[in-house]
């Protein structure tokens, strides 16, 4: 026999979940063959007993199960019934859900033979309906000819014109019949089309406007709107450029009277508009657009209105082009060019250049071309648009009317004068510029000369007319010209102000010479002051001005780049002017300078008497004070603010470090130390009212000297350094605050020594 495997006693299972048997374990799996084989081959006594137990705790097990079985049969009976009962509800809903199929199925088939003749009549009135459509058809052609040969006969061509479009509107859908009233009706409309044109012909020849458009009406039903925008559109650049010829003809005929009877009548020079005349030519443009943009949508759709703007546009490129040439030829721009260039190149020569244009007819000529070129701009700019607004034409259609509006004649012969403007606007600028340099002037109620304010109002000017251009290139030319202008020539005629002004050798000779030299020198260093804040603020103002004219990125970087040379520019006129306040100020400083030195006399090693009686009788602040004011103050109303709190700055560093000097070479009792705290009181107190800056960190270092002076002993300076020091930022070094407390008669050497700072 096999050997049995080991394993547990098999419980009883129910659905729900599985019951163990009472045995913990079992070494057989009863009920199976292999352990009936097991049981035989026993002969242990001691294994069949265990055996024996085994087996009747299995059998306990299932009677224990056998109970719960039978405990549950009630339910189940219950349970058994209630399903009997269903089976008989489900029969009954069987049979009736064979009836419901049943007359579902006769419900269809029912419906299927309706639909299937209401298919067939539908058909068959279809058919009848195409007959009576069919029918009618050739009765109406029947009467669209009639209707023809009636209004042809009566001359009524709209009514023509209509019967005609509703004739091929009919025999476009039936083709197949009536191909004599066919023949009869196409020779009508060709017989109309024929009347059509030659009145319309006759009518553009006298440009009767109204009968144009009637007979341009009639060319849509008979089919050739394609014929008719042409004629239109051909029309509409016949009437422009006749008004634009005969205009340019009066100013023709106008330039030939002044050219025989000299420049000096001012009537006919103001007659000779060039700007009116391309403003016409313009306007005519425009209005022939929005007037008729009915007419050229009614004709092609928006590719009508598209196409009369670039056939329109022909005619800007001659007649513009035509006009802008006249006027460069009555202002004799090239000449005028040649000269400046000429002009430009003997600046250096022997004998210097010849006398160039006259600036003030040169202004006249820039604002007539800046007008000429705005206009063309914003003719473009407004066409462009027009074109863009029709978003269902072709979307190549825009970019190639965009090119061709920016490389026609027109758009050339502008670029060309935009070249004559650089060459004008840049020397207008200089000369002007010049001339403020030249006539530099004292201007009553002014801190600075005349030549400042001039020279920014004309850069200003000639800028804001270059950025009216909305040409890049002109900004930029003009920008860099300006530019060139301030770091050369005015930066020249600035320092030589200073030059002249010989600080040191004038200002304190005495007499009515004081002032005015003081005057003369305080407007010198108010030029470089006020030039450096115009640099700055005409700098910003070109920025905002360029930011909205160019959007473009690569634009705004151009001129980011022209500008940044006036950053430079800006230092470049600070460095100027420090240099000047230093040169005033050792012009100041000698007169301040043996007050300062007779503080070192004054002891600081005071008794209690000694410093109640300084408290009453000063010993040197208000003499400092005194020669300041002096020496200092009376510069102020003749000074920017900028320049006058500059100055006073300077003067108290002088003082300062000499202060600073004279008092490490003192000794101080610990009332000398609150002496001194109290003269820097005195001092900052005072200086902070002579100017708008603060004052207080130039007397830092006095300040905590006279804080290190006042303690009681030396080891109370830790409570003030490093981590103790608290909002206090220290000026002083370590090694100086041991120097500082040295000072101090009765700080011992070694306790000052052995501090750890």
């Amino acid at each position: 026999m096999g050997s049995i495997p080991n394993g547990s006693i098999n419980g009883v299972e129910k659905e729900n979940g599985s019951v163990t048997s009472a045995a913990s374990s079992s070494s057989i799996d009863f009920g199976s063959p292999e352990a009936l084989d097991y049981v035989r081959s026993l002969t242990d006594v001691g294994a069949m007993t265990r055996l024996l137990h085994e087996c009747i705790a299995y059998q306990r097990a299932l009677d224990v199960e056998l109970d719960n079985l039978l405990s549950q049969r009630s339910d189940l009976d219950k349970q058994l019934l209630q399903l009997q009962r269903s089976s008989e509800v489900l029969d009954i809903v069987k049979s009736d859900s064979d009836h419901m199929l049943s007359n579902v199925s006769s419900t269809c088939d029912l419906a299927d033979d309706v639909s299937r003749k209401v298919r067939e009549l539908d058909l068959a009135q279809s058919r009848v309906r195409s007959t009576l459509l069919r029918i009618d058809a050739i009765v109406e052609r029947g009467n669209c000819l009639e209707g023809v040969n009636r209004a042809l006969e009566n001359e009524d061509y709209e009514l023509a014109a209509k019967y005609v479009q509703t004739f091929l509107q009919i025999d476009a859908e039936y083709k197949d019949s009536g191909s004599d009233q066919r023949d009869r009706l196409m020779a009508s409309k060709k017989q109309l089309e024929g009347i059509v044109r030659k009145r319309l012909t006759a009518a553009v020849d006298q440009r009767d406007h109204p009968t144009i458009l009637r007979y341009i009406r009639l060319l849509t039903p008979l089919g050739l709107e394609e014929e008719g925008l042409q004629v239109f559109v051909s029309y509409l650049k016949k009437v422009i450029g006749m008004r634009s010829r005969l205009e340019f003809e009066q100013l023709v005929e106008l330039m030939e009277q002044i050219n025989m009877g000299g420049n000096n009548d001012n009537i006919n020079q103001n007659q000779v508009n060039f700007v009116g005349c391309l403003t016409n030519l313009f306007k005519d443009i425009v209005l022939a657009i929005e007037e008729n943009n009915e007419i050229l949508r009614s004709l092609c759709g928006e590719d009508g209105t598209v196409y009369a703007i670039c056939e329109l546009q022909e005619e800007c490129d001659s007649r513009g082009s035509l006009i802008l040439k006249k006027y460069m030829e009555y202002r004799k721009l090239p000449r005028l060019s040649s000269e400046i260039n000429a002009q430009n190149k003997n600046l250096l020569a022997v004998g210097g250049a010849p006398e160039g244009p006259d600036p003030r007819e040169i202004e006249v000529y820039l604002e007539e071309i800046l007008s000429l070129m705005q206009l063309g701009e914003d003719y473009t700019e407004f066409m462009i648009s027009k074109i863009k607004e029709h978003t269902s034409v072709d979307a190549e259609l825009v970019p190639r009317a965009t090119k061709a509006f920016r490389s026609g004649s027109f758009s050339k012969v502008v670029q060309e004068i935009t070249g004559f403007y650089v060459i004008l606007e840049g020397f207008f600028m200089v000369e002007n510029v010049r001339k403020a340099i030249s006539i530099d002037e004292h201007v009553s109620d002014s801190l600075t000369t005349s030549m400042v304010d001039d020279v920014f109002y004309v850069l200003q000017s000639c800028l804001r007319r270059a950025i009216s251009t909305s040409n890049i290139s002109s900004v930029i030319a003009i920008l860099s010209a300006a530019g060139s202008l301030l770091s050369n020539e005015y930066q020249e005629a600035l320092q030589q102000k200073i030059r002249e002004s010989n600080f040191g050798a004038k200002l304190f000779l005495g007499g009515v010479g004081v002032q005015k030299t003081g005057t003369e020198i305080a407007t010198a260093l108010n030029n470089m002051d006020v030039s450096c804040e115009y640099v700055l603020k005409l700098k910003h103002e070109i920025e905002e001005q360029c930011t909205e004219v160019f959007p473009a990125p690569a634009d705004r970087e151009r001129v980011k780049s022209c500008l940044s040379e006036s950053g430079e520019m800006n230092n470049a006129f600070k460095q100027v002017l420090n240099s000047g306040m230093e040169q005033l100020v050792a012009t100041v400083t000698p007169r301040i300078r043996p007050v300062l030195d007779n503080v070192g006399t004054i002891s600081y090693e005071l008794s209690e008497v000694e410093y109640a009686d300084n408290e009453v009788n000063d010993p040197w602040v208000q003499r400092l004070l005194h020669a300041v004011e002096t020496n200092v103050a009376w510069l102020q109303p003749l000074m920017t603010a900028n320049n006058y709190d500059t100055f006073v700055h300077l003067v108290i560093d002088f003082i300062v470090k000499r202060l600073e000097v004279i008092m490490m070479q003192k000794r101080f009792s610990q009332l000398g130390g609150l002496q001194l705290d109290r003269d820097t009181r005195a001092l900052v107190s005072h200086f902070s009212n002579m100017t708008q800056r603060t004052v207080r960190d130039k007397f830092a270092r006095l300040t905590q000297m006279a804080t290190i002076l006042n303690l009681e002993k030396v080891s109370e300076i830790l409570d003030f350094w490093g981590e103790n020091s608290g909002p206090m930022t220290w000026r002083l070094t370590p090694a100086e605050v041991r120097r500082v407390l040295a000072l101090r008669v009765d700080f011992k050497p070694e306790a000052i020594a052995t501090l750890k700072l």
